[in-house]
């Protein structure tokens, strides 16, 4: 193959400065309407357009591929019970656009490594399994029982079975996820990274410390009786765009919505409903009541600024702010919590948080004046090195109100991807608890491992340090994904076979290892014909709720497998286990669902429920008051300030999505909401920071980053003007990620600081 240094990891510099355009005023509306068209329309056909859309998201139709935002439990609307971005994700994988051996002969691995991210996602579904051999230039075809052949002899010549990673998608089925680590234990080894770690890892912990169990504990439903509703650290207009419905209807039904971020977003600002002509002809609805513009990372400062003066309130007329027969009867520490709270000033909170004194009082106000509090948030929280304590602070504010629980109060972390939380339930951790162990040895008649595996940023380490030989990827697009691009891609490199299973080609079909296999599987949007009739799938969204997903297209290719295929063909070639009876579940996925069941607790009856309109709901101890700690209370924490050590002349930096962008797929090159058009590497960044430095808008920049004396440098980003706190900036993912240290993560979440990272700025000498 080309020289590994030939190979542009990072991938290419954007030549054309992008357009800057006046910011958008309201969400939604016509704009999304015809923002939606255009990408049906360059990607799909009218008959593939109607068996999707209007399947999608509905009673045991399709589930989005996008986020795991949830659907009605009741009346789903028959005009289309989706977003704009969910209309990208589907005509991004519904695309009729193919790529087979013919596309990798005229294309070499150098020269894909040369195109950008969009680039590379747009060249169309992958129909075949593929090969990059050891010292080839070009991928190749495969067969494939070669392929699982390959894969499998690497495997079983591998001295240690903790030499192989195996990573996950969030867009992985329950029924795929559950046979995945499954095989992947019965292996040998618990090295089983996922997504979760580089996104809400902090929240699972977090709320796992505090209530005992780390999901949210709000219904949908629950918004529409919610005093006041709190979004922090989060982008929904983005990010979750049917969430926008959700507090539409919230606020006309009397809720106050509030919203904490750097960035004051259109998104919360005001919507207009795409699918309500009265919306789309008229101003829309404003949703929030207050923005808070608040420094990046001052959300504990903020928090404990408010707590500050709700004690205040309390000691002044007791038992006016705090609910103290939950607090007796359901908490522990609070004494502790109290003792500590009473040692911080308020202004000085004030001055850490960013923010006026004035707009702390007006929502302390807010919360002291409401018994129902919904707090929502998402990695704007979870991506610092007090991720941890981010999630635990909420917690102990809710706590304090008694707003958890109850309806139309609790905890909301909202997942990014579609099944990302299913994957976790179905045992995808590197950290398994030994009931579920335990469940699989009685179960499944092996002994699982017992030593903890590695997480995402444990694995780039092994493999930078050449201790893994095999990187095997369940989906995903693990390089550009994930943080420090440029040593992960090194790190990457060392394994001597790297696998994707994928739609779409990615930067990591591109970043290999010494060898390179890609197998290509259906998307959501794809008929699974099974020997016992057309399969179904099912997920959990980020309320809990199991739910079944069925495609309705023709496959893009007749060589594609759906992902339990793919892993019931490599554990049968692989393991030797007469205990564990592959062949049953590949003949019926409802034989999969009766193991989980057997296994999991909650899926009692699992297949005849999951056919229920809208599925059905998981046991969670915390949204029914009964928190499942070891002593059925919740927990008050302690929590200190974050100390990022940013100097003069530096900048805390956050990644961010652009509208255009789902993860780490871009759709396209324009952010609207923003005004940024038809270019990604920008800086977005307060005025006078911009004075102060002796730059103007347009101009090109270096981003710098230094942590234990490695230097990272992102070049040539153009200068944005844009409403952001000053010392803070904003750029997009994943051209920013070579400046995060993968090395530097969250206490006891290890997420990655992609929220945080410390950065100097210089002009660029880049044309």
């Amino acid at each position: 193959m080309d020289n590994k240094n030939e190979i542009n990891i990072i991938g290419p510099i954007e030549k054309v400065k992008p357009t800057l355009v006046v910011p958008k005023k309201y969400a939604g509306g016509l704009p999304a309407l015809s923002s939606s068209f255009h990408h049906l329309r360059k990607e799909m056909n009218l008959g593939s357009c109607s068996k999707t859309l209007f399947k999608l998201n509905q009673f045991n139709g399709i589930d989005c591929p996008g986020c795991a935002w949830p659907d009605p439990d009741d009346d789903r609307s028959g005009l289309g019970e989706y977003c704009e971005n969910g209309v990208k994700a589907i005509s991004e994988e519904a695309t009729s656009k193919r790529i087979g051996a013919d596309f990798f002969k005229k294309h070499s691995i150098k020269e894909l490594s040369n195109w950008s991210d969009y680039e590379l996602g747009k060249s169309g579904r992958l129909t075949e399994p593929l090969i990059l051999k050891a010292g080839a230039s070009h991928y190749e075809s495969i067969s494939w029982k070669e392929a699982i052949k390959k894969i499998s002899t690497k495997l079983k010549s591998l001295e240690n079975p903790n030499d192989a990673v195996f990573y996950t998608s969030g867009r992985t089925s329950n029924e795929a996820a559950f046979l995945y680590q499954l095989f992947v234990r019965n292996y040998g080894t618990n090295n089983l990274p996922d997504c979760s770690n580089m996104c809400h890892e902090s929240s699972g912990v977090g709320l796992s410390e505090t209530v005992g169990i780390g999901k949210g504990s709000v219904r949908l439903e629950d918004f529409y009786v919610s005093d006041l509703i709190i979004v922090m650290g989060q982008n929904p207009g983005t990010n979750h765009p049917r969430m926008l419905s959700a507090l539409q209807k919230a606020k006309k039904s009397g809720a106050k919505i509030v919203n904490i971020n750097p960035l004051e977003e259109v998104g919360l600002d005001t919507f207009k409903h795409p699918q309500k002509i009265g919306d789309i002809l008229g101003k829309g609805t404003k949703l929030s009541n207050l923005h808070l513009p608040v420094i990046i990372n001052g959300d504990v400062a903020l928090l404990k600024a408010i707590m500050v003066l709700l004690l205040e309130k309390e000691t002044n007329d007791p038992r006016s702010t705090f609910d103290h027969d939950f607090i007796n009867e359901h908490t522990d520490f609070y004494e502790e919590f109290i003792g500590d709270l009473e040692q911080y000033n308020f202004d000085e909170l004030c001055r850490l948080s960013g923010l006026e004194t004035t707009q702390v009082i007006e929502l302390a106000e807010m919360i002291h004046a409401s018994k129902k509090i919904i707090i929502c948030w998402a990695m704007g929280l979870t991506q610092h090195k007090n991720g941890v304590s981010n999630i635990k602070e909420i917690v102990n504010l809710l706590l304090l109100k008694g707003s958890i629980g109850k309806p139309g109060a609790g905890t909301c972390p909202v997942r990014g991807h579609s099944n990302v939380q299913g994957d976790r339930t179905m045992g995808i951790w590197e950290k398994p608890k030994p009931h579920f162990l335990n469940k699989l040895k009685d179960n499944f008649g092996f002994q699982p491992p017992l030593k903890n595996g590695y997480n995402v940023v444990e694995a780039i380490d092994a493999m930078h340090n050449k201790k893994v030989k095999v990187f095997f990827a369940m989906g995903g697009n693990f390089l550009s994904a994930s943080p420090d691009t440029e040593l992960t891609g090194k790190a990457l490199q060392t394994c001597d076979l790297t696998v994707q299973v994928s739609t779409k080609l990615n930067r990591s079909h591109v970043i290999t290892g010494k060898e390179a296999i890609i197998l290509p599987c259906l998307g959501r949007t794809e008929l699974d014909k099974r020997v016992s009739g057309t399969g179904f799938l099912s997920v959990e969204n980020s309320m809990g709720i199991v739910h079944a997903t069925q495609g309705s297209l023709e496959p893009a290719s007749q060589e594609l497998k759906s992902e339990p295929d793919i892993v019931i063909a490599l554990a049968k070639e692989t393991l030797n286990n007469p205990s564990i009876d592959w062949e049953s579940f590949r003949l019926d996925y409802n034989n999969i669902r009766d193991a989980i069941e057997a296994t999991i607790p909650g899926f009692e009856n699992y297949n005849v429920r999951v056919l229920n309109e809208g599925g059905f709901y998981l046991p969670n101890g915390a949204r029914e008051g009964k928190f499942t700690t070891h002593n059925g209370n919740a927990k008050f924490s302690v929590n200190p300030l974050p100390d990022l050590g940013r100097k003069d002349g530096e900048f805390i930096m956050m990644t961010i999505r652009s509208h255009d962008q789902f993860n780490t797929t871009i759709y396209g090159m324009d952010d609207r909401y923003r005004g940024i058009l038809n270019g990604r590497r920008v800086v977005m960044m307060n005025e006078s920071d911009i004075q102060d430095l002796g730059f103007k808008e347009r101009d090109l920049v270096d981003l710098i980053s230094e942590y234990d004396d490695v230097k990272r440098v992102a070049p040539s980003f153009m200068i944005v003007k844009y409403k952001i706190p000053k010392t803070c900036i904003a750029t997009y993912f994943p051209e920013a990620n070579v400046l995060i240290p993968y090395n530097k993560y969250a206490d006891k979440s290890h997420t990655p600081i992609s929220k945080s990272v410390i950065v100097k700025l210089k002009r660029s000498d880049s044309l």
